[in-house]
C-alpha cells in the first residue's frame, strides 16, 4: 500500500465530509489487519513519506517493522541532480556537487523537484539555459520546510 498516510492519518474530532469517508476506510483497513491469522504467510507492505502523521492505531501488533530508506548522501544527491537535469540546456560550469551540499537531508523527490524549479526559472525568463542561480533559488523554493516537522520525523524513527 503505497501512500498510507493518505487514509491512515491522524483522526481528529469533528472532522466532516470527505474526511469521514477516509475514517470508515481507515477504520475498515484496521479491522482487517485485525482479522489475519498468526498462521497464514501474509504480508503486507506500507509505504510513506510522512510517518509523523500517521495514526496512533497503526503500532507494533497491526503493523510490526518499520523499514527507514533514509535520504540520500551528498554524493548520491549529486548524481540524482545530474540525471535528472540531463536533458537540460545547462550553462557551463554548473556544480551539482555545491547543489547537493546545500540541500542536506533531501529526498530523491526533493532533489529531483530543484532540477524541475531550475529549469522552470529559466523558462519564465524566457532564457534558453539554466544557470547556477537559478538551481540555488530553486534550493531555496524547494527546501522550504518547516524544520519542526523535519524533527518529529527524525524522532519517530529513533
Amino acid at each position: 500500500m503505497d501512500e498510507i498516510d493518505s487514509i491512515g492519518s491522524s483522526r481528529v474530532e469533528g472532522s466532516r465530509g470527505g474526511d469521514s469517508e477516509v475514517q470508515r476506510t481507515m477504520l475498515e483497513l484496521l479491522n482487517q489487519l485485525d482479522g489475519f491469522e498468526a498462521t497464514k504467510n501474509i504480508k503486507i507492505i506500507m509505504a510513506t513519506n510522512r510517518i509523523d502523521i500517521l495514526d496512533s492505531a497503526l503500532r507494533p501488533g497491526r503493523i510490526d517493522r518499520k523499514i527507514e530508506f533514509p535520504a540520500p548522501d551528498e554524493k548520491a544527491r549529486a548524481e540524482i541532480l545530474r540525471i535528472h537535469s540531463r536533458k537540460m540546456n545547462l550553462m557551463r560550469g554548473i556544480r551539482m556537487d555545491k547543489i547537493a551540499e546545500q540541500i542536506p537531508g533531501a529526498s530523491g523527490a526533493e532533489v529531483k523537484s530543484v532540477c524541475t524549479e531550475a529549469g522552470m526559472f529559466a523558462l519564465r525568463e524566457r532564457r534558453v539555459h539554466v544557470t547556477q542561480e537559478d538551481f540555488e533559488m530553486a534550493v531555496g523554493k524547494v527546501m522550504q520546510k518547516d524544520s519542526e516537522k523535519n524533527m518529529s520525523i527524525k524522532k519517530l524513527w529513533k
